[in-house]
């Protein structure tokens, strides 16, 4: 999907360049939503203040619960999926051996729009639908949000058809 390349600890999109040659255009748009995997943190069991979800390619980044993930959309920016991601297969990317949870963002701020997806200023998780049921129910909590209302539904077929 994107093209990266890695310098030192960060990415490099060849693109950046020309995003950054870009004049605004005044273009005000209202809320957007995009799709996105976080990786579960691997951390020590008796860390668990540090329970947290990261990035999948800056595992460093941490995605804090009380504040919205903020980037620099001319060098990289907050990436997400026009469409929905439900598991590694459909995650375009070689992703890392850490457990992954998927869900939806509302990104908002400077937004570049992509063929399959944006770059943005600022993200806020807004759902966790997709993943490993115990890990889902844990990060719920701890970031204050439910399954989306489409993944609500499905999980209630699905449990009343057993």
């Amino acid at each position: 999907m994107w093209g990266f390349t890695s310098i030192g600890t960060s990415l490099y999109h060849p693109e950046n360049d020309r995003a950054k040659a870009i004049k605004h255009s005044g273009i005000r748009a209202g809320e957007i939503i995009g799709y996105r995997a976080w990786q579960v943190a691997e951390r020590p069991w008796f860390s668990r203040s540090q329970d947290r979800l990261c990035s999948v390619y800056v595992s460093d980044y941490v995605w804090e619960p009380d504040k919205p993930a903020s980037g620099d959309v001319r060098t990289h920016g907050i990436y997400s999926f026009q469409s929905v991601v439900r598991s590694r297969a459909e995650y375009a990317f070689v992703t890392p051996r850490s457990p992954l949870l998927f869900g939806k963002v509302k990104i908002w701020g400077e937004v570049v729009e992509h063929e399959r997806g944006y770059r943005s200023q600022f993200a806020r998780i807004v759902s966790l639908d997709y993943g490993d049921p115990e890990l889902l129910e844990k990060f719920r909590v701890i970031y204050g949000v439910n399954a989306s209302k489409e993944t609500s539904t499905v999980e209630s077929i699905v449990k009343k058809s057993l």
